[in-house]
């Protein structure tokens, strides 16, 4: 598959930038009554009421509204500061996803983001393609055991991205994604990076540990336990010790 490449477009005072193989971007994709009178919402996601699923001409999409979380929405639930086009958020996880997309990493394609500006504050948006036929790892431990041989897998792709120096800001049980066959990938890039060094590894780990042990108390029966994630930690540790 060729190189992703980035086409950058205005409309209406919002910069945009998107995948170049599309060819022409219609800024209406980015307006949630598009779809809906297109016929073409299939669906919100789950969450803050941010995202939605959409069937488009080329694709099943997921278009994300950037919300803040936290005390920080007391003073504004979409709006950020803006300190340079480049450092938007919606920019920011445009770019590296489509970096980790070149390098053959798991991660969703993306396909545009958008930033509107406002004085010195902006919102935006984000769209990427839908991982087909795709649980999270939380919905997997809510209907069932984790199996250290699935937990292997988990433990293999997080080996990669760390390899490669990427730093998920948010690595969860929400966050890995199993597609029918269970191949593991990422997801929500938001104010993810590369790094040098090793040592912000093992924090990416505890996050996630703290995730599926925090999922595990809501749930009756040992459907995540030692052994699972000592597959996790085996599988990723042997996946760095190779390279």
């Amino acid at each position: 598959m060729a190189l992703m490449q980035a086409k950058h477009a205005t409309f209406c005072g919002g910069q945009v930038i998107f995948d170049a193989a599309l060819g022409s971007f219609d800024p209406r994709f980015f307006l949630v009554d598009h779809w809906r009178g297109a016929g073409s919402l299939a669906r919100a996601g789950a969450g803050r009421g941010a995202s939605w699923f959409i069937d488009s001409d080329q694709g099943q999409w997921v278009l994300r509204h950037y919300r803040r979380g936290g005390k920080a929405a007391w003073l504004s639930q979409d709006r950020y500061f803006y300190t340079g086009l480049s450092r938007t958020r919606a920019f920011a996880e445009w770019r590296l996803l489509c970096e980790l997309t070149n390098r053959g990493l798991p991660v969703p394609r993306p396909v545009a983001a958008r930033v509107e500006r406002s004085g010195m504050t902006y919102r935006a948006d984000l769209i990427t393609a839908t991982i087909a036929n795709a649980q999270t790892l939380s919905e997997r431990l809510s209907a069932a055991t984790l199996e250290p041989q699935l937990m292997a897998a988990v433990g293999h792709c997080i080996g990669r991205f760390h390899a490669a120096g990427v730093w998920h800001a948010d690595l969860n049980a929400h966050n890995v994604l199993l597609d029918h066959n269970d191949i593991v990938y990422l997801i929500d890039f938001d104010r993810g990076r590369l790094r040098r060094g090793t040592r912000w590894r093992k924090r990416n780990l505890q996050r996630l540990h703290r995730s599926l042990c925090k999922l595990q108390r809501q749930k009756d029966g040992a459907a995540f336990d030692a052994t699972a994630w000592s597959a996790l930690l085996s599988a990723y540790r042997k996946y760095l010790q190779r390279l």
